[in-house]
């Protein structure tokens, strides 16, 4: 009966502490400021899939020139992608279909990017998209940027 107990406590500790070190890892990445709720599906193909599938929910922080994004379900401290401003096209937007309603946030948009010749799509709330667009927009002198 100790034994089981102990085994017991142990999990729930682990549980908790797997728990708290979530919560300070997404603490120590929005120190900076300038981040936001986004989903992200790479590689995506050219007839629009709506299944739902490969859709990664994380946090996007602006860092310059370039987007960092963090998957939230990961103890990693380094971006999975980083995006640079110059090299991202933005090829639409449209709402979520199909199964795509369930895997995403309610008030997601989806907007169909083209970054160094890969299909990505990001999915964030019309606030962020419009940041998003803003800071897309606001590149400096010289710098290519397409946005439809």
């Amino acid at each position: 009966m100790v034994l089981a107990l102990t085994v017991v406590g142990s999990v729930v500790v682990l549980v908790a502490l797997g728990l708290f070190v979530f919560g300070l890892r997404r603490r120590v990445i929005q120190r900076s400021g300038g981040t936001f709720d986004c989903s992200l599906r790479w590689d995506v193909p050219e007839k629009t899939d709506t299944s739902g599938k490969g859709w990664g929910y994380g946090i996007a922080r602006y860092s310059g020139d370039r987007i960092e994004w963090f998957r939230v379900f990961s103890y990693a401290l380094r971006p999975r992608r980083v995006l640079e401003r110059s090299a991202i096209e933005v090829a639409g937007r449209r709402a979520p279909e199909g199964e795509e309603e369930l895997a995403l946030l309610s008030d997601a948009i989806i907007l169909t990017c083209v970054h160094r010749g890969t299909r990505l799509e990001l999915a964030m709330s019309e606030d962020a998209l419009t940041g998003f667009l803003a800071w897309l927009e606001a590149a400096p002198p010289g710098q290519r940027v397409n946005v439809a």
